[in-house]
């Protein structure tokens, strides 16, 4: 059951990811507990994360080999312990350094302990656990049949993308899919295995949430990596060639965060196909996004009306078009499988009227980024007293500079703009923003974790258009104190988003 937020709202970005911990990247022990903490004593109801799915390419959460599976590297070992899984003697060295992930050196220490548990559950587990894994192998089949099969093809020390396997297992024949799933047996086991596991801790850390007055919102990527288990097992709903190979590939035009435009290269959707077929890949993938979250940000919500279709080879996104997707036939579908639908839609970018009107009629709040206010007229619709109330505010996201850094990078006018804005002539710009976020007439304002740290440009979490150097930000132990939690609530509380 979701519980449908009333009133007004706050909240914190953070993937578990960037929590503080021992093991090379932050995961859903200890530390993820602590931070609901500091959540619930700050008077935050929202903790906002990114795709928890398995990482990608330069270990970005949006290229991930799956839309419905967890990231292992979050599975918390210590659990594992508890549990019985692994011995206290199991215990991993730590990796050196506390503020950058390092997802290498956390693999190379969480799989074996991986493989150790699963031998363990394979031999020594029957009664409440071996029972859970059979119901979530039940429950999950729609996804999780395809995945594992995926993850036991996808040799690790020989990265093959899956259209290079043998043509019989590219094109799903059925004898090849059966005698493969037949020699993978084990190997099959072990995913889904390790799916079971991230399951069952991060459904545990989310009742530990919701529990404590906070609830998790989600995020779904509209597209999917094009080497994925999605892609391969569901060739028809995307624009492949008759090898497998994608005939367009996804991205947007040039705007604010890329000259030249953002070549994400992921496959784009037959929306004719999926139609035909009742959106029911989308329905299982919100299905599956809802079951872990309490809300979703719909990321690109625009290619839901239309999707930038760029040629595949093309070096950038310039040369590409706008295709008609869907529009509120799919959301019709959606909300009648699953009832009213607990999304916010990102729109930031190059917005038509039409797109807007599509969020509008369907009741669904939108994103407005401060760093994006400033430097120009008085009717920049990121500017607070042109907000919607039904919107959500952010100091920036994901994708942006942290305001530090961003602050740091202003010209003598727009820096002259902000403070004249503000009211504020000091040093402590980024808690002026945070309080004019905190303030304004949206129903939500969630704030990226760097900038209540106050931290510079080499916290941020990704730079768009880049491979190397993202998603690694992780804070240091400590970094989330009373003090900062004190400072919070008097914020939630003196502008009425206390629930």
């Amino acid at each position: 059951m979701h519980r449908p937020l009333e009133g007004r709202s706050c909240g914190v970005l953070l993937h578990p990811t960037s929590l503080p911990g021992p093991y090379g990247v932050g995961d859903l022990g200890t530390e993820a507990y602590r931070f609901v903490e500091f959540l619930e004593s700050a008077g935050q109801n929202l903790w906002q994360v990114l795709p928890l799915g398995p990482v990608g390419p330069g270990n970005s959460p949006y290229d991930s080999r799956s839309a419905f599976a967890g990231n292992p590297l979050l599975i918390s070992v210590s659990w594992l312990i508890d549990r019985g899984l692994l011995d206290e003697d199991d215990q991993i060295t730590p990796v050196p350094g506390d503020d950058r992930a390092d997802y290498g050196a956390a693999w190379e220490l969480k799989a074996p302990m991986l493989r150790r548990a699963f031998s363990r559950f394979q031999h020594d587990f029957s009664g409440p656990l071996r029972q859970c894994f059979e119901q979530f192998r039940q429950r999950e089949a729609v996804w999780l049949e395809d995945f594992s099969l995926f993850e036991a093809l996808h040799d690790p020390h020989r990265p093959v993308s899956w259209v290079d396997w043998e043509p019989a297992l590219v094109r799903r024949e059925p004898d090849a899919l059966r005698a493969a799933r037949e020699q993978y047996r084990d190997e099959i086991d072990y995913h889904t295995f390790v799916q079971f596991i991230f399951d069952e801790q991060w459904r545990e850390l989310r009742r530990y949430a919701n529990d404590h007055g906070v609830w998790i919102v989600g995020d779904v990527p509209i597209y999917v990596a094009f080497d994925s288990s999605d892609v391969w097992a569901h060739q028809d709903i995307f624009q492949l060639d008759e090898r497998g190979q994608p005939t367009f590939v996804a991205g947007v035009p040039p705007d604010y965060f890329s000259a030249n435009g953002q070549l994400w290269g992921n496959p784009v959707y037959r929306w004719d196909t999926l139609k035909a077929h009742e959106y029911r890949w989308w329905i299982e993938r919100f299905r599956r996004t809802l079951a872990l979250t309490d809300l979703a940000r719909v990321d690109h919500f625009r290619g839901f009306h239309a999707g930038w279709h760029v040629p595949a080879g093309e070096s950038t996104a310039i040369n590409g078009w706008w295709l008609d997707g869907p529009g509120e036939a799919i959301f019709e579908q959606l909300a009648g499988a699953l009832g009213t639908l607990p999304i916010i839609a990102e729109d930031l970018g190059i917005i038509t009227d039409d797109v807007t009107a599509l969020r509008e009629q369907l009741g669904l709040p939108g994103m407005n980024v401060l760093q994006f206010a400033f430097g120009s007229g008085n009717d920049n619709k990121y500017l607070p007293h042109n907000f919607e109330k039904n919107s959500v505010v952010y100091t920036g996201t994901h994708d942006n500079d942290t305001t530090a850094g961003w602050l740091s990078t202003l010209d003598e006018a727009t820096r002259t703009h902000v403070q004249d804005y503000l009211g504020c002539h000091d040093e402590d710009l980024i808690w002026s923003l945070i309080r004019l976020a905190y303030a304004s007439v949206a129903q939500t304002v969630i704030i990226p974790a760097q900038d209540l740290l106050g931290l510079g440009s080499s916290t941020r979490m990704n730079t768009p258009g880049t491979v190397e150097g993202n998603w690694a930000w992780r804070a240091v132990p400590g970094a989330f104190t009373s003090e900062l939690a004190a400072r919070l609530a008097s914020f939630a509380h003196l502008y009425g988003r206390r629930l």
